[in-house]
């Protein structure tokens, strides 16, 4: 039986709006963090108790006392916690008590002008370092692990501290599943919908307006991989987003487009591929061409890296299982043929022997 242990602390200097805050309306905070960490939590005014297994009541009391500290007063107005701040409280907190600390050279937050982007766990830490210590960097994992998010964040701190004159942002334009027919509109309206994930981050980052204008002097470019061919970009960061959409042939094209003083990210989720049955992934083959290559850095997030709402997470491991279920049983049906064609395609009899 698991050893229960009690935490006792008051939250100092005791604030009824700060404490409303942290508690959340009808104490949502802190069921979210009882239900997620698997403790107990009361409180009477600043004087808190958490019950559980020693390593989940030490996280969920460091938790409390680093949320209490989000509450501080800005120019005179409590911020209002939210529970997706919780939920990558939570994320950070528990990843700082299973990982074991890790040097990872420069600095892992990112400064823009909008605020510092932090990264929530490990596996970010490293591939932002990775961004920041090689030219050619790949983010390779499933949705919401921040693969994007942190390129584009690196690529705007870049910008910002003039290390390059422009950021190029790319994705191959290929429809998921659906065939989609005749866009209306002139090429950039055509092309914009692919494009949407890039502009959002950018818009978070920047703000609108600075996007606008930035786009308008060609600092930033947002266009269809398509567009690539031909060309040497020198003194840019540019990204390829859904790069598991590409050929092998686009690939090679992209990667050969690299100048002098620029840096590239490649990110993609090798299990969304939407290309024509058939036609090879231009990720899973560089994956197997380049993984030897010095001065380019691979990065492989996995569920537990998701910083969505939790179901993410777990939806993302039950395909992930269900898929090695499946690679089993091919496995095991592959085998099975080979063993027929070895015994002359005769079905096995009894005791494993081949009937006469």
């Amino acid at each position: 039986m698991s050893k229960v242990v009690s935490s006792e602390f008051v939250l100092e200097p005791e604030d009824n709006r700060r404490l409303s805050s942290l508690c959340g309306p009808f104490d949502e905070n802190i069921k979210q963090i009882e239900r997620r960490l698997g403790v107990e939590i009361t409180y009477r005014n600043n004087m808190f108790k958490v019950l559980g297994e020693p390593q989940q009541t030490n996280g969920a009391s460091e938790l409390l006392k680093l949320l209490y500290i989000e509450t501080q007063p800005v120019k005179g107005i409590i911020p209002v916690l939210e529970p997706e701040q919780i939920h990558l409280a939570i994320q950070e907190a528990r990843t700082l008590e299973q990982d074991e600390p890790t040097h990872y050279g420069k600095e892992a937050n990112i400064r823009t002008k909008r605020g510092v982007i932090k990264p929530r766990n490990g596996n970010q830490a490293k591939y932002v370092s990775n961004i920041v210590n090689h030219d050619i960097s790949f983010g390779i994992g499933p949705a919401g692990t921040g693969k994007t998010y942190l390129a584009v964040a690196c690529a705007v701190d870049a910008l910002e501290r003039q290390e390059v004159r422009r950021i190029l942002l790319t994705r191959p334009a290929v429809e998921a599943g659906e065939k989609l027919g005749f866009l209306p509109g002139d090429l950039s309206q055509k092309v914009d919908p692919y494009l949407r994930p890039l502009y959002d981050a950018l818009f978070e980052m920047l703000g609108f307006e600075k996007v606008e204008k930035l786009m308008e002097r060609n600092v930033i470019e947002v266009a269809p991989l398509a567009y690539m061919r031909g060309r040497t970009l020198n003194d840019a960061f540019i990204i390829l987003d859904e790069s598991q959409n590409t050929t092998v042939e686009q690939m090679k094209m992209f990667l050969t487009r690299i100048g002098f003083n620029s840096k590239a990210v490649i990110t993609g989720d090798i299990t969304q591929i939407d290309l024509p049955r058939g036609a090879r992934s231009g990720l899973r083959h560089a994956i197997d061409v380049l993984s030897d290559v010095s001065d380019l850095s691979f990065n492989f997030f996995a569920a537990g890296d998701v910083v969505r709402h939790p179901v993410v997470a777990r939806i993302v491991q039950a395909y992930e299982q269900h898929d090695a279920e499946q690679e089993t049983q091919r496995k095991q049906r592959s085998d099975e043929k080979k063993a027929q064609a070895k015994d002359g395609g005769k079905p096995a009899g009894p005791e494993g022997e081949t009937p006469s």
